[in-house]
């Protein structure tokens, strides 16, 4: 197609989005995030977005706010048909949802009117959600309100992280988007309106979010331990350190005290609200991540 398009986005959710924008229009530009500090080190890192972009040769830009009149003067300069989004990062206020003829179009990881917001892959998982999905969306000044141009569901499977959801939700989303556009540009779509009184929410996470809670139930804390992998992580503190739980499961036991320890079938385990969570893999601070077991080996102190 012979459209001019301005991209925008900044995760490893994004890129698959990219690379296929990129052989499906002409992509006068790419905006996405700062560089931050990552790591141990705390070095400068680029976003994902913007080594893919460098790697594709083309131009980009990161304005630590769209409102800049730098980034704003790019944007006429780059003079899209339409803006693609996903997984940007920063609200886009009306001059830009304004700016290109065919609007703004969102490629967002969930079923609209069903989490908006900033988090929607690890509220889905959390929520206990049998089936998620991925929404087109053409975007209007709100968060994640804006109409809608198709969608595709896909079921949540009992091993899914945050992470391994967010990889299949970026390939459907980037299947759905590259159909849709066309269409749409086509005038063969009429966005429809979400049902505002269906929506929900998902904000956006902090690294304590991660702390586990051990009144709550065993089922939840397992869910939290799914949705929170890759980030923030679940993590508590046992002798005064932190304890992240990279994979874990719940088992029943109603005898156990919430927060107390012991040996479940060979594995380290927590009483809970109601329940037990069976920890499958953790990582002690400053080491490397292990086997459930294989922690126990070294933590005599663990269950007693």
């Amino acid at each position: 197609m012979d459209i001019r398009c301005v991209f925008m986005g900044s995760p490893e959710f994004a890129l698959p989005t990219l690379k296929a924008i990129t052989e499906n229009l002409i992509v006068a530009g790419v905006v996405t995030q700062p560089d931050r500090p990552a790591g141990r080190g705390r070095a400068l890192t680029p976003p994902p977005v913007k080594v893919l972009a460098e790697q594709l040769g083309l131009p980009v830009i990161q304005p630590a706010k769209l409102r800049d009149p730098d980034a704003m003067r790019r944007l006429l300069e780059w003079n899209p048909d339409v803006i693609v989004v996903a997984a940007f990062g920063q609200i886009l206020r009306p001059e830009v949802l304004d700016l290109p003829p065919f609007g703004c179009i969102n490629v967002h990881a969930s079923l609209l009117p069903r989490w908006r917001g900033a988090a929607p892959i690890q509220a889905a998982i959390l929520h206990g959600d049998a089936v998620t999905g991925v929404t087109i969306m053409k975007m209007d000044p709100g968060i994640d309100t804006g109409p809608i141009l198709s969608q595709q569901s896909t079921p949540i499977h009992p091993t899914d992280t945050a992470g391994t959801l967010s990889e299949r939700l970026a390939r459907l989303g980037t299947e759905l988007l590259v159909k849709t556009l066309p269409q749409y540009i086509n005038g063969e779509i009429e966005p429809r309106p979400q049902e505002d009184s269906q929506a929900t929410y998902a904000p956006m996470l902090k690294k304590s979010d991660g702390e586990l809670d051990f009144s709550q139930p065993a089922e939840q804390l397992a869910r939290m331990v799914r949705a929170f992998h890759p980030w923030p992580g679940a993590f508590f503190f046992w002798k005064s350190q932190t304890l992240k739980v990279l994979r874990a499961h719940a088992a029943a036991n109603p005898g156990a005290a919430a927060g107390e320890t012991m040996v479940y079938k060979g594995l380290p385990a927590i009483g809970t609200g109601n329940g037990l969570l069976v920890l499958d893999e953790v990582q002690p601070a400053g080491k490397q991540p292990m086997a459930g077991d294989v922690f126990l080996h070294g933590a005599k102190e663990w269950g007693h």
